[in-house]
Parts: structure tokens; C-alpha cells; sequence
């Protein structure tokens, strides 16, 4: 991989990292309450999604500085509560495939430097 493109995949995994914070914050804070096993009325998948949005979040920021650690802050805990949400609910969330391929990139970018 040429120094060019580890340096356009670099920028273009970062832009993508700020506009999924950008359009995943209003939706996490719109929530109501955004914090896990507060609300009774909450099921596991609502609470096993409320646990992995702040780490998903703070991995999006933190690739920016640290690729790897960022990426593996993204996918380990989109990839963990998939699988729960797929053994409780029998659901899958497609949307967060989006925050999960910044994150496989975000790994790429990091090994690769």
C-alpha cells in the first residue's frame, strides 16, 4: 500500500468517524435516557445497545489519534452486541454496519502504518 493512499484512506475513514458522530449523537441523546439498566421498560437489546454506543462513540473519536485502538473500541463491542441482539431478540442492526466498516477501517489504516 503507497504512503498516497494510506494517507486518503487515512482522512476519508476520519471524515467518515465524524459524521457517524455527527448524525449518532441526536439519536443516542434522543433516546430518552440514554443510559443502560436505568429504565424497566428498557429490553436487553435496547440495554445491550446502550452499552455499546459509548464505546462505539469514543472509539470514532479516539481512531483519530490511535487508529487501532479506535477501531478495535468500534467493532469488538458492535460485533458482541450483535451477536446478543441476534440470540435475544433475533435482530439484526443494520445501521450499525456503517460505524462498523469505520471501524474495520480504521484498523486497516492502523496496521498498515
Amino acid at each position: 500500500m503507497n504512503k498516497k493512499f494510506l494517507k486518503i484512506l487515512k482522512w476519508s475513514t476520519r471524515i467518515l468517524a465524524l459524521a457517524a458522530i455527527i448524525f449518532g449523537l441526536p439519536f443516542y441523546f434522543g433516546y430518552g435516557n440514554p443510559l443502560p439498566f436505568i429504565n424497566p421498560d428498557y429490553s436487553v437489546w435496547d440495554n445491550v445497545w446502550l452499552s455499546t454506543f459509548p464505546l462505539m462513540f469514543i472509539g470514532l473519536g479516539v481512531g483519530w489519534k490511535y487508529p487501532k485502538v479506535g477501531g478495535y473500541l468500534i467493532v469488538l463491542p458492535i460485533v458482541i452486541a450483535s451477536i446478543l441482539g441476534l440470540i435475544t431478540d433475533g435482530e439484526a442492526a443494520g445501521p450499525m454496519l456503517i460505524p462498523l466498516a469505520i471501524g474495520v477501517l480504521y484498523l486497516v489504516v492502523g496496521y498498515k502504518s
